[in-house]
């Protein structure tokens, strides 16, 4: 969910700026702003490789890497706790008071000393990775003319969100962390089978896309049928996948995913259809992602079938 959660974020801020009544460019300006206070919790992945060069790993393959981030990941990071508080600090700083600015700065250093007493030296590590992401996202904003209310409202959005979209992929997130308290106790299946169930969150992830485009081409009276090409229905061929791959899951699902993706290189003529005007890259989004749905859906269907 890595591009959903910045996706759902972006789509619900820009459209409930819209609903109040902002102007369309400033809308999409918040939302782009809640898109990428929504990446912020990820970064606590950096923890991998400091680990990995610490413990001197010549080889590292994507079970190594991912075992070694998933000791931390979904942490503090993905705390509601954590994120009321990194958005509260991240927008006293944009402010343009000075005493406001002590106060993020203060309410910043009690988080990481919260999280250095509560998880060691390690969770307070991440935890300063993550608020100087909230900062950066927060200090740009403020550069853009953003005011600070609209910054705690985009940084709540973004920080709170993204824990909820872990929840058909891995771990549940620690909700509550430092606490104990359990929101929510394990992933959300959304089939017994492993592989329909990766189909299924894939077809999410997608869908979080056209949100995405949606609210997007909303806003400028874009057709989106108008965008995608032809092509796109060379998806379908994707069904013959199935008799080729092992059938994926969650735990394998490298070759699925970065063959479906690179699918959609061929769905939008990639060497043919240069970027001449703005709306040739939004129909090469529009029709890429036109061709990966529909790869996806015909490869469920063949699964079915055989």
């Amino acid at each position: 969910m890595f591009v959903g959660h910045s996706l759902v974020a972006f789509a619900v801020g820009a459209l409930a700026a819209t609903r109040l009544g902002v102007g369309r460019d400033r809308a999409l300006q918040f939302g782009v702003f809640a898109g990428l206070f929504a990446l912020v919790p990820d970064i606590d992945i950096a923890y991998a490789p400091v680990a990995l060069a610490l413990q001197s790993v010549q080889t590292i393959d994507p079970d190594t890497f991912w075992n070694t981030a998933n000791i931390i990941h979904r942490g503090p990071t993905h705390s509601l706790l954590f994120g009321g508080v990194l958005a509260i600090g991240a927008a006293f700083l944009a402010g343009d008071r000075r005493i406001g600015h002590v106060a993020g700065a203060g309410v910043i250093a009690g988080l990481i000393a919260v999280a250095g007493v509560t998880g060691g030296s390690a969770v307070a590590g991440i935890t300063v990775v993550y608020a100087l992401g909230g900062v950066v996202v927060a200090t740009a904003a403020r550069r853009r003319g953003v005011p600070a209310p609209a910054v705690l409202a985009v940084a709540f959005l973004g920080l709170l969100s993204h824990p909820f979209g872990d929840l058909v992929t891995g771990s549940p997130p620690l909700f509550f962390y430092p606490f104990d308290a359990m929101l929510v106790s394990h992933r959300i299946t959304l089939h017994p089978d492993p592989t329909l169930h990766l189909l299924g969150a894939f077809l999410i992830e997608i869908g979080t896309v056209w949100l995405g485009i949606w609210t997007y081409t909303r806003s400028h009276d874009v057709s989106i049928r108008r965008l995608v090409h032809p092509r796109a229905g060379l998806g379908t061929g994707y069904s013959g996948a199935v008799f080729v791959i092992p059938p994926p899951t969650l735990h394998d699902a490298v070759v699925f995913v970065f063959s479906i993706l690179a699918l959609s290189a061929v769905g939008v003529g990639l060497l043919s259809h240069p970027f001449t005007r703005p709306i040739d890259a939004l129909g090469t989004i529009v029709t890429g992602t036109a061709t990966v749905t529909v790869a996806a859906v015909g490869y469920g269907v063949a699964y079915l079938l055989f």
